[in-house]
């Protein structure tokens, strides 16, 4: 009866190596698993932040090329407004300035 009594324990043994076993093997791929899926949402959030910051660089490098076209815009639209300023006030004063001068070359001063 002894050798029944050890060969059931010898089984028990046997069955709790393999529950054991599997339950190693269950740890190791979920640990697998995890390394995949951390790994996946590394490359993704790298994915995200590079897109991010690619657009910011797009952004600023428009902001930048833009400012200057608009600083020239800006320019060519101020200068365009002096001009006609100017036009504008000589067309106002000349008559003035060729009145005074013909006022002063017919004068005769003795």
């Amino acid at each position: 009866m002894e050798s029944t009594g050890n060969h059931g324990g010898i089984q028990q043994l046997l069955a709790a190596e393999q529950e054991a076993q599997q339950i190693v093997n269950a740890a190791r791929t979920a640990k697998m698993a995890r390394l995949k899926q951390a790994k996946e949402e590394a490359e993704t959030e790298i994915a995200e932040h590079k897109t991010s910051t690619e657009h910011g660089f797009q952004r600023k490098l428009e902001e930048t090329s833009g400012d200057s076209g608009a600083n020239v815009k800006r320019l060519e639209q101020e200068t365009d407004e002096k001009i006609e300023q100017l036009k504008n006030e000589a067309s106002r004063i000349s008559r003035d300035v060729v009145d005074m001068l013909l006022k002063h070359v017919t004068t005769v001063n003795n």
